[in-house]
C-alpha cells in the first residue's frame, strides 16, 4: 500500500500537489489535490519544500495503515523529521500506527541552498486564543510573524467566518507592529475525516486531526512560507502539559522534531497549564495596561465568542480567576453567567473529553478564595467548583450510541459501497454530532 505525493506546482503564491492513494487507502481520501494559498510570493521555493504541506497531511494516514509514502523529492531534514514523528506517533498509538517508509526519488538538502543567517526571524501560529496569546507574550521581544491558517477550525470556503477571524487578529498585530500572514488550504478536506473518525475514534480522545495530525500538519503548511520569509523557528502553542497523560497530535515529541532546511518547529509553553497561561496574560495586561479580545470559540459565525459553550464558559472562569474582567477581553459575563455554568455542570450539559476535564481540574487547582474577583457571583461559584468531581462529569459524557453505530457501519463497508452511501453516512455523522 502506498500514497503517492506528486510533483508540486508552484505559481506565484499558490502550491498544488496531487495525492494518489492505492486502492486499499482510497476510502480515507475525499480529494486528490492539495492546494495551499499564501499571502506571499513563494515562486522561488524549491519543490522539496513545496511538497511538505501535502506530505505532512498524508503521512499520518499512511502510517495508520502501515503504508508507504512516495514522492519525487523530499528535503533531507524533513525526511528525517518524518521518521522521528512517525516513531513518536507509533509510541503514542501502538494499536494502529505502524509507519511505513517514506520513499523519495531524490533527497535534497535545502539547507545547503541558503545561509543559516538568512533565517533569523520567527513565526507563531496564531488564533488569538489563550494558548497563542500566551506564546506571543513569552516571545514578544522577538516580534514574531503571526500566522493564521484557514482550513482547520475555519474551513477553506468559510470566508465570512474567516473575515471575522481576521478582524480579531489584525488589530492585535497592528497595535504591536507585527507582520501578520495567512495560509488557506484544503489539505484537511483532501482527507476523508468522517471515515478516519469511523476507523480510529475508538483509539483517540478527540477528532482525527486534533489527536493525530495537527502538529505535523499545521507546521508543514508553514514550510513554504517560512522558507520565503526567512523564519528559522515556527512556534506552535502547547495545548497541555506533561501532566496530561493522553496522546495528542501536538506534543514536544512531534512538534520539536519537525524541521526543514534551516527551520525548526517549537512546541511552546508545554511547562505551563492553561490557567498558568491566563495568569501570564494577566501579568502582561498589568504591565502594559492593554485590553484586547481573546478568540477561543469555534461556534460563533462572526468569528467572536458565543458566550454559551463549554469553552467560552471555561475561558470566562479562567479570566475571572486571574483577576481579569471577561467583558474587557471579548466576552459577556455577569453574575448570571456563573449560575449558567453551574447549571450546565449539574445537568451534565457539557460533552467533556479528557482534555476538557484536564483544563477544568486545572482551574480547580488554582482557586484562591482570598482573591477579589471582578465579576459578581464568582466567589460563590469557585467555592462550589472546588467540590465538583469533574472526572465523574466527564465519565458521563461518552459518545452517543448513534455515533458509535455510524462509525462501526462505515468501518466495515467495502470502499465501492461506502462511496455510494457516503452522503447517508455523512448525515449520520452530523446527526450524531448534533449538527442538525
Amino acid at each position: 500500500m502506498t500514497v503517492v505525493v506528486g510533483e508540486p506546482t508552484v505559481e506565484g503564491s499558490t502550491i498544488e500537489c496531487e495525492v494518489t492513494p492505492s486502492r486499499e487507502l482510497r476510502r480515507f481520501f475525499a480529494g486528490d489535490t492539495v492546494r495551499v494559498d499564501y499571502d506571499a510570493d513563494i515562486s522561488d521555493v524549491p519543490p522539496a519544500i513545496a511538497a511538505i504541506p501535502a506530505l505532512a497531511h498524508v503521512a499520518p494516514v499512511a502510517w495508520a495503515n502501515g503504508a508507504d509514502v512516495a514522492a519525487p523529492a523530499v528535503d533531507r531534514a524533513f525526511l528525517d523529521a518524518l521518521d522521528e514523528v512517525g516513531d513518536a506517533l507509533a509510541r503514542m498509538y501502538p494499536e494502529f500506527v505502524d509507519p511505513g517508509a517514506v520513499r523519495p526519488d531524490e533527497v535534497v538538502r535545502a539547507a545547503d541552498e541558503q545561509p543559516a543567517e538568512a533565517f533569523d526571524d520567527s513565526g507563531l501560529l496564531f488564533t488569538g486564543g489563550v494558548d497563542s496569546v500566551a506564546s506571543y507574550v513569552r516571545h514578544r521581544e522577538a516580534e514574531p510573524t503571526l500566522i493564521g491558517v484557514q482550513g482547520w477550525v475555519v474551513g477553506p470556503d468559510e470566508d465570512d467566518r474567516w473575515r471575522g477571524f481576521r478582524e480579531h487578529v489584525e488589530p492585535f498585530a497592528d497595535r504591536r507592529g507585527l507582520d501578520c500572514r495567512y495560509i488557506r488550504s484544503n489539505a484537511l478536506s483532501v482527507l476523508d475525516t468522517p471515515m478516519l473518525q469511523a476507523h480510529y475514534k475508538r483509539y483517540v480522545d478527540g477528532a482525527w486531526y486534533s489527536s493525530v495530525g495537527h502538529g505535523l500538519g499545521l507546521l508543514g503548511l508553514c514550510a513554504p512560507l517560512a522558507h520565503a520569509l526567512g523564519l528559522g523557528t515556527v512556534h506552535i502553542a502547547a495545548s497541555h502539559t506533561a501532566a496530561f497523560d493522553e496522546p495528542w497530535g501536538s506534543h514536544p515529541e512531534i512538534d520539536d522534531r519537525v524541521r526543514w532546511g534551516h527551520t525548526r518547529g517549537n512546541h511552546d509553553g508545554f511547562e505551563l497549564t492553561r490557567q498558568e497561561k491566563v495568569e501570564r496574560i494577566a501579568e502582561y495586561v498589568a504591565e502594559t495596561g492593554e485590553r484586547f479580545p481573546l478568540r477561543t470559540c469555534i461556534h460563533d459565525d462572526a468569528g467572536g465568542n458565543c458566550n454559551d459553550c463549554e469553552k467560552c464558559y471555561r475561558t470566562i472562569a479562567g479570566l475571572v480567576l486571574a483577576g481579569l474582567d471577561p467583558n474587557e477581553f471579548g466576552y459577556e459575563a455577569d453574575e448570571r453567567t456563573f449560575d449558567e455554568i453551574r447549571a450546565a455542570f449539574e445537568r451534565r450539559a457539557f460533552v467533556m473529553d479528557e482534555h476538557t476535564r484536564f483544563h477544568w481540574e486545572d482551574i480547580q487547582d488554582h482557586v484562591d478564595l482570598d482573591r477579589t474577583f471582578p465579576v459578581d457571583g464568582a466567589t460563590a461559584f469557585f467555592r462550589w467548583l472546588e467540590g465538583v468531581d469533574v472526572a465523574a462529569v466527564a465519565s458521563e459524557a461518552g459518545p452517543r450510541r448513534s455515533e458509535r453505530l455510524a462509525r462501526t457501519v462505515a468501518r466495515h463497508l467495502p470502499y465501492p459501497v461506502y462511496a455510494s452511501l457516503y452522503p447517508v453516512y455523512r448525515n449520520l455523522s452530523r446527526l450524531a454530532a448534533g449538527d442538525s
